[in-house]
């Protein structure tokens, strides 16, 4: 008999709307990914955020997104102070997703060719993964993308993985990953996953981030990924990628990535439940 393995998970919040009591949450030592969304507050509400966390034993994995950072100067100003004052440790390196620059970073390999992560002590980072594609970009030039940050990566000493875009269908996600594989890209998977949440805001979120699989996926066989309750249900995308580790195989996805559409008490009660996360505790913050 095969023992099927729970996935671990990590989650993400938006900085603006996180208080401190939702780290108790999260079982201690959790990575909470914090979201930059362009708003002008970001920089110190995601510093507050990351403080916050780490004083209650998380581990705060800020967004830098290259096409939102006006200057060299920014840049180097918010890693080094949410290293030196927040105790961050880790980042997400995305594009930013807008069609023109603010300041000199096209891309994410312009972001690690300056050296400031390194600098600054941040050698554990995430880069973004698209198992649908993206509308920003070919598939090629995604898959030429990652050879080059994984290459980069190797030669300077980063421990580097892929934090995928969420999505519904389990087999778009085993596929890309056998893609990415036998392209030459061999660092860890963390899947996307939107934790429960009503079909609506599903559909609603995947438009914007312009998952337009998903969104149709969403529409138009809502049944196959619901629940029995009244709701979406991930585990409709997670237990089949479990089942294939069980078999031996997608060993590559190391984890789940959780955004919490439907609210971070609902994700976290959801993941506790099937196992990936333990039960949060109630000790007083580390300090």
């Amino acid at each position: 008999m095969t023992d099927t393995r729970t996935l671990p998970a990590s989650i993400e919040v938006l900085p603006s709307r996180f208080k401190a009591a939702d780290g108790f949450l999260f079982p201690r030592g959790t990575r909470v990914y914090l979201t930059d969304i362009g708003a002008p507050e970001t920089e110190a509400k995601m510093l507050d955020a990351a403080r916050e966390l780490s004083a209650l034993g998380h581990q705060p994995v800020p967004h830098i997104a290259a096409r939102r950072i006006a200057s060299e100067d920014l840049l180097e100003r918010r890693v080094s102070a949410l290293a030196n004052k927040a105790g961050v440790s880790s980042m997400l390196l995305i594009g930013g997703g807008l069609e023109r620059p603010i300041g000199p970073f096209e891309s994410v390999m312009a972001l690690l060719e300056t050296g400031v992560f390194e600098r600054n002590g941040i050698t554990d980072l995430a880069i973004a993964g698209h198992p649908e594609g993206s509308p920003d970009f070919s598939d090629t030039v995604a898959d030429a993308a990652l050879l080059e940050k994984q290459a980069f990566a190797a030669r300077h000493g980063i421990s580097l993985r892929i934090v995928t875009q969420f999505a519904f269908d389990a087999q778009a996600i085993l596929d890309w990953e056998t893609h990415i594989r036998e392209i030459g890209v061999d660092i860890p998977v963390h899947m996307g996953v939107a934790g429960p949440a009503g079909l609506l805001t599903l559909i609603k979120y995947a438009k914007m981030c312009g998952i337009g699989k998903s969104a149709s996926l969403l529409a138009h066989q809502p049944k196959r990924l619901m629940g029995l309750g009244a709701g979406y249900s991930p585990d409709n995308l997670v237990e089949p990628v479990e089942a294939e580790q069980a078999a031996g195989r997608h060993n590559g996805i190391a984890q789940i990535h959780v955004f919490p559409f439907g609210g971070l008490e609902r994700s976290a009660a959801w993941l506790t439940g099937r196992g990936s996360w333990d039960k949060a505790d109630d000790r007083p913050p580390l300090r």
